[in-house]
């Protein structure tokens, strides 16, 4: 019960103010007046609705005075006439505000920095980072997510839809990320207005009507002994580098980032971890002769602990190390990921090898997730006997051996 002290002049608020009596005073018609020290108040608003008693705070006395809050009062006892709880109207008043204030700017920062942890290196935060900024910001980035509808989505995309299919359709699956996660944080309703399938489907045209696919450029498996003969006479970690990811099949980053411990000689093997991998799994490696004699010829740097060191202290070669090869080597026409082409058209059209063996050492997916989880082994030692035929292939020129492919 408040003490029943008048608080319903401004003489009297200043009185209970001021004598600093701690309590609840009642202002009328659900009004109180709570003193929390002298000179320190605030204003509660207590109310009952659906049989249930709640109170809302109105503010510091400070800030607040008494004919303010008996208008606040009101307005609120006016939401209750109308069957409205004033506490969940405010809560939601305040989420709009909230949301009207986080820009989808502020929501792609966000997100990116909530992801960073996340995606594989650096790079791809970077990718994102640049085709938000210059493709989506310009025209969306000052709105809040739930003012964002299908015609601004469009607004973003049309100009880029045509001329560059590829860049567009990554620019609209992040935007509906980001807009997705936006609605989980309660900062948009509805459905999201970037989404493809039974939405934008209907408004653009797919991306293959458009162009087709460009897949990275390969070299014809019957002219790789003779590029490798060519790449073993460059002189430079680039170039070793470059031999190291045609004789094992693997993807640029997994070479350029491997590091000395991941590394067994003994077992002729490289177990590249999970966090470097596209399929977020780890990935044996066999090493065949030729490989192992490549390992051999590596120079070791004290304090930086990767196969192929760069220029700044501790770190790999960059990324670009491979592509500039390719260019020195006057190959503008092949991409180094192009060479994991190669090996898969030479396994098919020219051994035996199974299948499921040449999918894993390229560590591609197999089959669906119920036959994954039964396959429990990574075939190393069947990839092991592949490898062997593909180095052997590969260095024929430079070894001066007739190769002779095992049947698997």
């Amino acid at each position: 019960m408040a003490k029943q002290i008048k608080a319903t002049t401004t003489r009297g608020v200043s009185s209970l103010l001021k004598s600093g009596e701690l309590g609840l005073y009642a202002a009328g018609n659900g009004l109180y007046l709570k003193v929390n020290g002298i000179n320190a108040g605030s204003w509660i608003f207590r109310y009952k609705i659906n049989g249930k008693s709640d109170k809302v705070g109105l503010g510091s006395t400070d800030t607040v005075p008494l004919a303010q809050a008996g208008l606040l009062a009101a307005e609120l006892r006016a939401l209750i006439a109308q069957g409205i709880n004033p506490k969940a109207h405010r809560e939601a008043m305040e989420k709009q505000a909230e949301a009207e204030r986080v820009t989808f700017a502020v929501a792609a920062a966000d997100y990116i920095a909530a992801h960073r942890a996340g995606w594989k290196n650096a790079k791809h935060a970077m990718q994102w980072e640049n085709t938000i900024q210059t493709y989506a910001l310009p025209h969306i980035g000052k709105m809040p997510p739930s003012d964002i509808a299908t015609a601004h989505v469009l607004k973003v995309l049309k100009p880029i839809w045509l001329e560059k299919p590829e860049t567009a359709s990554r620019v609209r699956n992040r935007i509906e990320l980001i807009l997705d996660a936006a609605k989980a944080q309660g900062l948009r309703d509805g459905e999201n207005p970037a989404r493809w399938r039974g939405h934008l489907d209907k408004l653009l045209p797919k991306r293959e009507k458009v162009q087709a696919v460009k897949h990275h450029p390969a070299l014809p498996w019957p002219e790789l002994p003779a590029f490798m003969a060519t790449l073993k006479r460059q002189q430079g970690t680039s170039y070793r580098a470059m031999e190291m990811t045609i004789l094992t099949a693997c993807r640029t980053s997994e070479v350029l980032n491997a590091r000395w411990d991941e590394v067994d000689l003994e077992t002729r093997g490289w177990s590249i971890p999970a966090e470097r991998m596209k399929m977020r799994k780890e990935h044996r490696v066999p090493l065949a002769d030729a490989m192992m004699k490549l390992l051999e010829s590596l120079p070791r740097v004290e304090g930086n602990p990767h196969l192929f060191p760069g220029v700044k202290e501790g770190k790999p070669l960059s990324n670009m190390a491979m592509l500039m090869g390719l260019r020195y080597m006057k190959r503008d026409d092949l991409t180094m990921h192009g060479f994991r082409s190669t090996f898969r058209d030479w396994a098919g059209e020219c051994t035996s090898h199974p299948r499921d063996v040449c999918e894993q050492a390229l560590a591609h997916s197999l089959g669906n997730a119920v036959e994954a989880a039964y396959r429990r082994g990574d075939l190393f030692e069947k990839r092991r006997l592949l490898m062997e035929d593909w180095a052997a292939y590969a260095t024929r020129l430079t070894t001066n051996n007739v190769v002779q492919l095992r049947k698997a």
